[in-house]
């Protein structure tokens, strides 16, 4: 029976403005009818138990999904059901705000963020990452109780710290993490958190700039199967073509496309206005099948009102796609094609490789992909073989 014909006891003003709200976040029409329901389920046991709309709260919740379960109904909700419900009312303010308890690791973190913003003014996804390393840093040292104690933290605990992390992740990672630590570590002795400068006992990571060949390109059809498997008769294909289509022909990064927003495409112009790292703005022509993909993924009309950014999640609640939705989504292709999965940036040395193919210096390669330093474009002419080939001088005593 509807939620909205039996009467849904306390939470019954809250019932349309719940259903626009759901269907502002995408919910299709057979999944709002069944989450008002549940509304009207919950209010009912709300009004049972002598409790008002502002009193829901997580604990609340987890007492009516006990009660379902005591009573006998075999559809129980799980823990995440109530969670768009409680979102809907604290938003509106009828429910109050949760008020977490801060450990003192967690308060510690905070201050590292706020420090990185404001004294280093570090970009938001710089943060996150170094608040990460900072994060897993801090609780493996947490071993006195669970607390992380400055006075206990030595020099052998920060090379422990990067020993284990070099053994998990590659090379270039690792000098992040080296970067990184040493970030957290100078925010703790300039605090006097801690009374030594441990940055110092940071070891260096070894390993030399275009000492190593960069991964095997992908053949210019596989990056063509990868567009060709794309369902287009489905909104997720025509959103997923885009996407590698914005990868392999203009070489964007998981980051870039994940901030495009629907005001970066001049498509009087013909451009798109692309934020890379460093903040750095760059201005690209858009090419013609990309822009038609483009106008395909957005031809859908089923944007949420006030949406800005350019990609969005498929399922609601729909929102801006995270960057590693990028990496899913060519992993997925390639999985589709029977190709081995690799990540989108193989996509770039996929662009890069051709465009050297095809002629391109140098200097317009580093431009399309926007590198800040040539030396790094520089890297692509060791995959040029027929290029090294007639430039090798002979080796002594062999015959060329």
């Amino acid at each position: 029976m509807s939620g909205t014909r039996r009467k849904p006891g306390v939470l019954g003003p809250q019932v349309e403005g719940y259903r626009a709200w759901l269907t502002g976040q995408g919910y299709t029409s057979g999944t709002i009818r069944n989450m008002l329901n549940d509304l009207g389920q919950l209010g009912r046991w709300l009004s049972a138990e002598g409790l008002v709309a502002g009193q829901l709260d997580e604990e609340r919740i987890e007492a009516f999904r006990v009660a379902l379960r005591v009573a006998g109904h075999h559809r129980v909700l799980g823990p995440r059901a109530m969670v768009p419900l409680l979102r809907f009312m604290r938003e509106c303010g009828i429910a109050a705000a949760p008020q977490p308890v801060a450990s003192p690791t967690e308060v510690l973190l905070e201050q590292y963020r706020t420090w990185m913003v404001n004294e280093r003014d570090l970009a938001a996804t710089t943060v996150l990452r170094y608040e990460n390393t900072a994060r897993r840093f801090l609780a493996e040292q947490a071993t006195h109780g669970g607390v992380f104690v400055p006075e206990a933290l030595t020099g052998a605990d920060v090379n422990a710290f990067v020993l284990r992390e070099g053994g998990r992740v590659c090379v270039g990672s690792t000098k992040g993490r080296v970067a990184e630590l040493r970030s957290v570590l100078r925010f703790l002795y300039l605090q006097g958190v801690t009374s030594l400068q441990l940055g110092t006992a940071v070891p260096p990571v070894g390993g030399w700039r275009l000492a190593a060949l960069p991964p095997a390109a992908m053949r210019t059809t596989d990056v063509q199967a990868l567009l060709d498997g794309c369902d287009r008769g489905t909104d997720v294909g025509i959103r997923d073509y885009a996407i590698i289509m914005l990868v392999a022909r203009l070489g964007l990064r998981s980051i870039e496309v994940a901030r495009l927003e629907l005001g970066d495409v001049d498509w009087r112009v013909g451009e798109l206005v692309v934020r890379g790292k460093g903040r750095r703005q760059d201005r690209l022509p858009l090419p013609v099948e990309v822009g038609e993909a483009l106008v395909a993924y957005l031809a859908d009309g089923h944007e949420p009102e006030g949406a800005r950014h350019l990609f969005l999640t498929c399922r609601a609640p729909r929102g801006p796609i995270r960057a590693d939705l990028v990496g899913d989504v060519v992993e997925r292709a390639c999985i589709r094609v029977g190709l081995r999965a690799v990540g989108p940036h193989r996509l770039r040395h996929a662009l890069a490789g051709e465009l050297l193919r095809r002629g391109a210096g140098l200097v317009a390669i580093s431009q399309v992909l926007r590198h800040q330093d040539l030396a790094t474009t520089a890297l692509y002419a060791k995959v040029d073989l027929g290029a090294l080939r007639r430039v090798a001088l002979p080796w002594p005593g062999a015959a060329r």
